[in-house]
């Protein structure tokens, strides 16, 4: 395969270490087999940091500007009380390891405009991995995030394991949503769930693809190792700290061993455990290292597997139940679905403490997923200039 110029466009920006590390992931694969990568440098005010206000006046959009305000008052917060060394570790492996440079871009308008000047321009654009077609409260699905724009003739579209955040689509966002689908040269999203909506809404191929963080597999050459020892228990925590914190502390007491939680700056739970400060290359070797995961998130899920950790996926609560389909489908993938257990079940959790996991057999799945993404993305990435049209398909491992 000849090598290709290629831009992606994900959150490459988020101080959240499942976000760095699947657009690692995907740019190291992509790499790998020869191409010549970098990352687009869209960051959007709209996601962690609010976005613009709207009609104030109007009380439908009352929810989004309340959404908007806690946003903007949790991102002075974390500047002006949040740790800073973290911080610039984030930075750092943003520069130094993803190699993002050049200047922010805050707009469609500004992202059409730098692909428009660019001496050499992108023989192709990936869309993904991570939450980029989910819809926000406050802006909605992002066009940008779909390259509904408009690119140079050569240059193609598809997506590469984007993920709708939940299991579906509101109604409101279908006719748009159809519409950037039908514009891009191939289409896969993460969930299978996530493929049974798109193939609804388009007469298109819809894969069933892994997240990048399957996709790469081999982390050694990243980790980096913390000056804390091994056999902790490892607690990631996203989004709320209940249920979690009970699960944590007893399989710790089950362990004997300490639980070491890495440092969330949008955290509105006491600590669990003790609070670390790892930079990405170190979470993965605290992870690694750990004699047991504990974790409500997709990423502290994806990686333990790969990383063949002792884990449990404890299910988020109330309102957030719907975040938890990323995780069962990843987890009914690869044969694990009874490692995810409900809210606070600690009787479940020590069931699964004492219960080995069949990496052998596992692996294998895991290995027909990774198998999985990379006939989509060498399919795609040969594709001819113009568009197919071909009868809607999903296949999942």
């Amino acid at each position: 395969m000849a090598q290709l110029k290629i831009g992606i466009l994900t959150y490459h920006f988020s101080d959240n270490y499942g976000a760095l590390l699947q657009a690692y992931s995907l740019s190291q694969w992509l790499m790998h087999q020869g191409h010549d990568v970098e990352f687009i440098n869209y960051h959007p005010r709209h996601v962690e940091e609010g976005g613009e206000f709207r009609r104030l006046w109007d009380p439908n959009r009352t929810r989004a500007n309340l959404k908007i305000a806690y946003l903007k008052l949790s991102r002075v917060q974390h500047a002006l009380f949040g740790n800073q060394a973290m911080a610039t570790k984030f930075d750092a492996f943003r520069h130094d390891i993803l190699r993002v440079t050049g200047k922010k871009l805050r707009s469609l308008a500004e992202v059409e405009a730098y692909l428009h000047t660019m001496p050499q321009p992108y023989d192709f654009i990936v869309l993904g991995s991570d939450q980029i077609w989910a819809a926000s409260q406050q802006f909605g699905l992002d066009p940008v995030y779909f390259a509904d724009f408009a690119v140079p003739a050569s240059t193609r579209r598809i997506s590469y394991a984007p993920s709708f955040g939940r299991a579906s689509i509101n109604p409101a966002h279908a006719l748009e949503l159809r519409r950037m689908l039908e514009g891009l040269d191939g289409v896969s999203v993460r969930e299978q769930s996530g493929a049974a909506m798109a193939a609804d809404l388009i007469d298109r191929q819809v894969a069933c693809v892994p997240d990048p963080t399957i996709l790469l597999g081999d982390f050694r050459t990243l980790t980096a190792a913390p000056a804390e020892s091994q056999g902790h228990v490892f607690c990631y925590a996203l989004r709320s700290g209940q249920g979690i914190r009970e699960v944590a502390t007893h399989v710790a007491g089950a362990a004997n061993a300490p639980i070491l939680s890495p440092y969330n700056p949008h955290r509105r739970w006491r600590e669990i455990g003790r609070t670390v400060f790892p930079s990405p290359p170190e979470w993965i070797s605290l992870l690694h290292r750990a004699s047991f995961v504990v974790t409500n998130s997709f990423h502290g899920t994806a990686l333990s597997i790969n990383l063949q950790r002792p884990f449990v996926v404890v299910s988020l609560p109330g309102a957030r139940r719907g975040l938890n389909e990323r995780a069962i489908n990843l987890l009914e993938a690869v044969g694990l679905r009874h490692r995810f257990i409900e809210c606070g079940d600690t009787v479940a959790a020590q069931r699964l403490f004492e219960e080995p996991i069949d990496w052998s057999a596992t692996q294998a799945k895991v290995e027909a997923l990774s198998e999985s993404g990379r006939i989509y993305l060498r399919d795609k990435l040969a594709l001819p200039a113009g568009r197919e049209r071909v009868q809607p398909f999903c296949e999942f491992g």
